[in-house]
């Protein structure tokens, strides 16, 4: 993607990311209310994410698991092998570190639509690979700076495929294809796809 490409893109992120916090704003309010009553403070959750060039950054959801899940699972082994070996995630529905409002947040989407302010200050565009943890980057091995070169996206290739998203490795083939070939067009077919995927929500498992 070229100079122009690049311009299109950001002004795509500014003024897409800019009407959708509009349009969702009580929507998060009233999340965000649940998540307090629920299980007190913090409401968001922002995950140390590796950015472009290998810059960490916040990645901000609304919180959906209690407060000490990553403590839990540092302790308990076997749910650590299970996160591993899904993807470095857990399916909804079978992670007990997950609320009650948290399993409806994440069935909707709706736990991901903080990172909107991510897209406003520029860690994040609206389509791109989705951000990876840093234990993550072995698995793109001597790619990891393909996948760096461009910004972290809200949904992308992989993540349009909704239920369907496979796992690693088959994973990074599709970051990667997306960085090799990304234009303006094929962001806003993933975007046209993303929303039907969103939709559709989040299956259980």
């Amino acid at each position: 993607m070229g100079l122009s490409g690049s311009r299109l893109k950001r002004a795509l992120d500014l003024g897409g990311a800019t009407i959708l916090l509009i349009l969702a704003a009580p929507l998060l309010a009233v999340a965000g209310l649940l998540v307090l009553v629920e299980s007190g403070w913090p409401v968001f959750f922002g995950h140390w994410r590796v950015g472009q060039a290998g810059n960490r950054f916040r990645c901000w959801k609304l919180r959906t698991m209690a407060p000490d899940a990553q403590r839990i699972l540092e302790r308990d082994g076997r749910l650590r092998d299970a996160y591993l070996a899904n993807g470095y995630k857990l399916p909804n529905g079978h992670d007990p570190r997950v609320t009650r409002i948290g399993f409806w947040l994440r069935r909707t989407y709706i736990d991901e639509l903080p990172q909107l302010v991510n897209v406003l200050a520029g860690d994040m565009s609206l389509v791109g690979p989705r951000p990876v943890v840093e234990e993550e980057l072995r698995e793109y091995g001597p790619h990891q700076g393909e996948l760096l070169s461009v910004k972290p996206g809200v949904v992308g290739a992989w993540a349009c495929l909704g239920p369907r998203r496979p796992s690693y490795p088959e994973r990074a083939r599709l970051e990667l294809q997306y960085v090799r070939g990304h234009c303006f067009l094929g962001d806003l077919a993933i975007l046209f796809r993303s929303a039907t995927v969103v939709l559709r929500g989040q299956p259980d498992s």
